[in-house]
């Protein structure tokens, strides 16, 4: 062979090496990664924005480069709300009308919540090393990172998933996070011991310091402002009560959701029987309104819990609706 065709090969396998370097193996069986996540598939994951919830671990997402895809978050599962549950899937839950019911009722609560965090957000996504790159319906398999937390995990610390069982490397760490879930019975896992949980909201006092001898109440959630609620922050809105006798000081106390968005009050006092209003938008505090300053809604109106605790971090009471 002369010099010229022995170039001429070694430039074509250059070429060609370049091409099959740049791009991710497809997984076993299937579908490979979307080019829009061809160069940044490892590491921190890939930027897309979600422009469809379809449900708590389904979401349609948009590529930089304008390719859309539907992702299927990777290792859990939320219960359904476009078809029947099967209680038997989450541990303990009774394999009853009224679990499958309860299951319903928290899976309705995990669109919600996905739609809150993640409808219309640039998030990035990101491929397990272990797992396939697409499930058996053609949809992306990976995780969802918000902020750098990952969204699949908190899922289930929430108690609105279960792990889906399957090989991925954050196994271990999912589990441990459903397993404190469970044994704390939050989200869905209060199905066990009672299947009409989440149908009602009732408040409930905690114990301990602060005011779990019952002297404060969180009277009202105002979760669905009129409109868009984003655009509507001031109409977004709990209302506390100091049920006691003494004047209540909630200097450093804390008023959190379930996705563990946080205020805290400054130097404030609550008269006994009166009230303060906490509007999610911003405005000018007094004594009966105080304004978190947030840019977008955090109540969720399909469901949430407002969870208010002193200044030592003790629950003083805590409602869900």
């Amino acid at each position: 062979m002369d010099r010229v065709a022995v170039a001429l090969c070694l430039a074509a396998i250059a070429v060609l090496a370049g091409c099959v370097g740049g791009v991710p193996a497809p997984e076993a069986g299937g579908s490979g990664t979307p080019p829009g996540a061809a160069s940044t598939v490892a590491g921190d994951g890939v930027r897309v924005t979600v422009v469809r919830v379809v449900d708590g671990d389904t979401m349609e997402v948009r590529f930089d480069n304008g390719t859309a895809d539907t992702v299927r978050l990777l290792g859990v599962d939320t219960p359904e709300v476009h078809s029947a549950n099967t209680p038997g899937e989450f541990e303990g839950v009774p394999e009853t009308a009224a679990g499958e019911r309860c299951l319903r009722r928290y899976g309705e609560r995990a669109s919600a919540f996905a739609v809150e965090r993640l409808a219309g957000e640039t998030v990035r996504l990101r491929f397990d090393a272990e797992s396939d790159r697409r499930g058996y319906y053609g949809r992306l398999l990976a995780y969802l990172l918000v902020d750098d937390e990952n969204f699949n995990r908190r899922l289930l610390a929430n108690g609105l998933a279960r792990v889906y069982d399957s090989r991925f490397t954050e196994r271990e760490r999912f589990y441990e996070a459903e397993s404190t879930a469970r044994e704390a019975g939050a989200g869905l896992w209060a199905c066990a011991t009672d299947p009409t949980a989440g149908a009602t909201a009732t408040p409930s006092l905690g114990s301990g310091s602060g005011s779990g001898d019952g002297r404060l109440r969180v009277v009202e959630v105002n979760a669905d402002a009129p409109g868009d609620d984003n655009e509507n922050l001031g109409e977004e809105y709990v209302v506390l009560e100091n049920a006691g006798e003494e004047p209540l000081d909630l200097s450093g106390w804390t008023v959190t959701d379930e996705a563990d968005h946080s205020y805290t009050f400054g130097e404030f006092a609550l008269g006994p029987g009166e009230r303060v209003t906490l509007h999610t938008g911003s405005g000018t505090d007094s004594g009966t309104s105080v304004y978190w300053g947030r840019s977008r809604a955090v109540w969720n109106n399909g469901g949430d819990t407002v969870t208010v605790r002193d200044a030592d971090g003790d629950v003083a009471a805590e409602r869900s609706y």
